[in-house]
């Protein structure tokens, strides 16, 4: 029970430091991450915050989840509901809490921009070690993944490539420009997967909370 407890903690902290990540990200000022471009351009123009966006779509991930899957879908990955509210209200409180940071420069705007990919980077290992739950898009593209036949990294490229695109097509549509979009966006693209390994090879912590998740495994 310790460990099962202990392991529902480090995902909901890795939750939390993806937020972080994201809102780091975002207020660089050069474009969002991939998997969040979509609500952050809907957020520009609509009156729903950054984080409400994020709850909507995911929801549409969930769905879409269950609708591919059917019978395959699990109960317990109804859970993934909680965990969407739960991710989409620490965006909105981090684009609160960095309210102060805003990079003038291009200098200023990259060293947020790599802080945002690093903290992104952790935060994805501390939530995947535990091995309880996935994220709503992580969850879309395993489906995907399940359905096509396809390899999971190979979907996970063409699935954030696709809500790129949607929200350039969108940007362009309502702002007939490129807004929430940018060299962030493809930076953070290029870095976080990178970041992420050298994480996983040298950081204790993730070896420590993953032993947790083989040991409850084994009982």
């Amino acid at each position: 029970m310790k460990a099962y407890v202990y392991r529902y903690f480090w995902f909901t902290a890795g939750l939390f430091i993806n937020s972080m990540g994201i809102a780091l990200i975002t207020k660089a000022a050069l474009g969002t991450s991939p998997i969040s471009s979509l609500p952050y351009v809907l957020s520009l123009r609509f009156p729903l915050s950054f984080g409400q966006f994020t709850f909507i779509i995911n929801m549409f991930f969930i769905l879409g989840q269950i609708l591919l899957l059917r019978s395959r879908f699990q109960p317990l990955q109804l859970l993934q509901i909680g965990v969407n509210l739960v991710f989409s209200l620490c965006i909105d409180l981090g684009m609160s809490l960095f309210f102060w940071l805003s990079p003038q420069c291009l200098f200023t705007q990259l060293a947020a921009l790599l802080a945002g990919c690093l903290v992104l980077a952790f935060g994805l290992c501390i939530e995947v070690a535990p091995s309880v739950l996935m994220v709503p898009g992580e969850g879309l593209v395993s489906a995907i993944s399940q359905v096509s036949k396809k390899r999971f990294g190979s979907v996970k490229v063409l699935f954030d490539s696709s809500l790129v695109l949607m929200a350039l097509i969108l940007s362009l549509t309502i702002f007939h420009r490129l807004s929430g979009l940018g060299l962030g966006t493809l930076i953070s693209a290029l870095l976080v997967g990178r970041f992420v390994n050298m994480i996983h090879q040298r950081l204790p912590l993730v070896k420590y909370i993953a032993r947790l998740s083989r040991e409850q495994a084994r009982l």
